[in-house]
């Protein structure tokens, strides 16, 4: 009987040890309630001693949580209608706060960055949606920020993933594009045009000023053409040595 009677004792101590060391790793903290009440600080990481049938404990991560956002339908400012995604990074940074202050923060943090986003994108125009995102992922992150501080959670960034915009849309845009590209090449084209008589209009004042430039360039011309090895050559007559006749 006394040999049966250690054995029991020492599975029951067995059991008791199993029951009540616990291991955390470095990025993990465990919030311990005993007999119902929150101890002061919360315990880890390392080889913790939690009391059974006294001691509650909950394990808590402070690595930073990515979590996804789901498509919200945003109606912008402008009345135009988009679906639009994020993505958030928040990490837990008081553990007794996102066990006592919330039942859930992992949860309440996702419903509230989904209405976050649909408040903040529903404020803003459609071009301001689309070419100013840095803007709006950092009001939507210092309102998250705020928000979830009572839980003890910090929100380090938010990022809009994807923006998508009905057909319609899309190809009005596509057209406006359009217009734009070929109101560009319109402008190029005529600043060409004008540049290049600005030089014509420039040669022809210095032509006016040196009648021997014009007589090199009339002589030049001349060269050009019997060097193409065409059987009829036109040879213009300077309006210099007409005029006396035209004169008379």
């Amino acid at each position: 009987m006394g040999g049966y009677a250690l054995i029991t004792i020492v599975i029951l101590i067995l059991l008791f040890l199993f029951s009540a060391i616990k291991i955390l790793n470095e990025y993990e903290r465990a919030v311990v309630f005993r007999l119902g009440r929150v101890l002061p600080s919360p315990k880890g990481p390392g080889l913790i001693i939690i009391i059974p049938l006294i001691d509650r404990y909950v394990r808590i991560g402070l690595r930073t949580i990515v979590q996804d956002v789901p498509p919200q339908d945003v109606i912008t400012r402008d009345n135009v209608t988009v679906q639009v995604n994020a993505v958030i990074y928040f990490r837990v940074i008081e553990p007794l706060k996102s066990v006592i202050e919330v039942e859930n923060y992992l949860y309440a943090t996702s419903q509230l960055s989904q209405t976050t986003l649909r408040s903040v994108c529903g404020q803003a125009e459609l071009d301001e949606l689309l070419t100013n995102r840095e803007q709006i992922s950092a009001r939507i992150q210092g309102i998250l920020d705020r928000q979830t501080d009572p839980w003890g959670i910090k929100v380090s960034a938010v990022e809009l993933k994807h923006i998508d915009l009905p057909e319609e849309m899309q190809r009005a845009m596509a057209k406006q594009a359009e217009a734009e590209r070929e109101r560009r090449a319109k402008v190029i084209n005529a600043e060409g045009e004008f540049q290049a008589s600005q030089r014509l209009f420039d040669a022809a004042a210095i032509l006016a000023k040196e009648p021997i430039a014009l007589q090199l360039r009339f002589l030049q011309t001349i060269r050009e053409i019997s060097s193409e090895g065409s059987t009829n050559t036109v040879i213009p007559l300077p309006i210099d040595l007409i005029a006396p006749f035209l004169k008379k």
